[in-house]
């Protein structure tokens, strides 16, 4: 431990030289602990640090005072270590200090984007600056150049839906909205345009999914071997498989649906509408059938061509889908050919011959009938009501619970009453044979052979 000077008159002036040795040289002091400075920092460490040397411990003063208590004259470690750092400089603690500051008392100068001075130009904003292209120009279309400097961004708005105007939305009719939207997507087919337009979208589809709704309830009044089933189940998808196509365009420009006994898919025949600015359609029938059902359909005409040929000479269906034909089979089946030419044969099917008097018909691979729609026809107070008579119309040819059917009773035919039927022609021929006897029985043969052959 350091020696301190001693201030006492009586001192000898030899021990000083040797207490002075004992101490280290000024430039070997060592650096203050963390302790000292924790020690400096305290108020109460501040207070209670003596300033006053101590006398020294080596030279007896007699006194009538009572000695110290032995707090007072030991001293705690951190006063010893103190006393010791009493000589440093004023300057040396402030950099001791200065070392030790916190992080967060050193805050740097909040700056711009890239240094750009905020207030300077375009007003800035958290993600960077708000840049407005040209009037009319698609900032959300790839490739479009905007004049912005480094830090800028380019902030879209999505657009919103059309509002409704001065015409409501309702279930009963199509809104001028819908078809504008498929116009626009029309001319705009691609996956960006419809991503941004979204809100157009859907509000366009909830009013196709309404009028579906709506329509569903007079099909089943017209027709009631058609389920009640929701939209989603009767509506097609607008996109479209492009996958073996040439058209590259991703989505289709109409809305569609189809009815029949197991929605807008399965074997049945059905009826089909579809809504487009410039091309709206409502028809029934048959579709691109599979072979099986084709097969029964040609063996239909092969056998008894007069049953489809009598629902085509139906007055209202030729008024309404024949061009007003004459009421003639020669007439009515030229038009229904001609409706149905698009795939058709070229050359007669297999296991026919080419003179068939059917041929024509025999050829066909679809058998529908259809009519194109006006916009006017489509959208206004009438259009439910116009759309559910010319399906009413179809019917007979669609139905098979109607007085003249055909589509339904030849590609799906009902089990119950094709056995009932059966069962009704086996107890006739038995009545016949118990009355004429074996006479009966060849009269029966030959009434079956000439059905077969009608």
């Amino acid at each position: 431990m350091p020696q301190r000077r001693s201030h006492f008159p009586g001192s000898s002036s030899n021990a000083t030289p040797a207490k002075r040795a004992l101490s280290p040289p000024p430039s070997t002091i060592t650096p203050p602990s963390r302790q000292s400075k924790r020690l400096k920092s305290s108020p109460v460490t501040a207070s209670t640090t003596k300033t006053t040397p101590k006398k020294s411990p080596y030279f007896e003063q007699p006194t009538d005072t009572e000695p110290e208590s032995e707090i007072e004259a030991e001293g705690s470690g951190y006063e010893d270590e103190d006393a010791s750092v009493a000589p440093t400089s004023a300057s040396s603690a402030s950099e001791a200090e200065s070392e030790y500051a916190s992080e967060e008392d050193v805050k740097p100068k909040k700056k711009g984007p890239r240094g750009r001075k905020p207030g300077s130009g375009a007003k800035a904003t958290p993600n960077g600056v708000i840049v407005k292209g040209k009037a009319g120009q698609e900032l959300w279309r790839p490739g479009v150049k905007v004049d912005m400097e480094a830090g800028e961004a380019v902030f879209i708005p999505l657009p919103k839906a059309r509002e409704a105007g001065k015409t409501p939305y309702s279930p009963s009719t199509i809104h001028p909205n819908t078809l504008l939207f498929l116009g626009d997507l029309r001319q705009n087919n691609d996956r960006e345009w419809l991503k941004m337009h979204d809100a157009d979208y859907r509000q366009s589809k909830k009013d196709w999914d309404e009028f579906v709704e709506s329509l569903t309830e007079k099909i089943i009044e017209k027709d009631d071997t058609i389920p009640e089933l929701p939209p989603k189940d009767l509506t097609f998808r607008i996109y479209r498989d492009i996958r073996f196509s040439p058209d590259p365009t991703p989505y289709k420009s109409h809305f569609s649906a189809a009815w029949s006994r197991t929605g807008r898919k399965g074997p049945y025949a059905g009826y089909y509408v579809q809504i487009q600015p410039g091309g709206s359609f409502v028809g029934a029938g048959v579709w691109h059938p599979e072979a099986a059902p084709l097969a029964l359909l040609r063996k239909s005409v092969d056998k008894k061509s007069g049953a489809l040929k009598e629902v085509l000479k139906g007055d209202r269906l030729r008024k309404e889908f024949l061009d007003r034909c004459e009421k003639k089979d020669e007439s009515v089946v030229k038009k229904f050919v001609a409706i149905n030419a698009e795939n058709a044969l070229k050359t007669k099917p297999r296991d026919y011959e080419a003179t068939h008097p059917d041929i024509a018909l025999l050829r066909l691979r679809n058998y529908t009938i259809g009519k194109k729609l006006k916009d006017d026809e489509v959208q206004g107070k009438g259009s439910l009501g116009r759309i559910s008579d010319l399906i009413g119309i179809l019917t007979p040819f669609v139905s098979a619970n109607s007085r003249v059917t055909y589509l339904n009773s030849v590609v799906m035919p009902d089990d119950p009453e094709d056995s009932s039927s059966s069962e009704d022609d086996e107890e006739e021929s038995e009545e016949g044979v118990a009355a004429n006897g074996e006479d009966g029985v060849s009269s029966g043969e030959e009434s079956d052979e000439e059905s077969e052959g009608e």
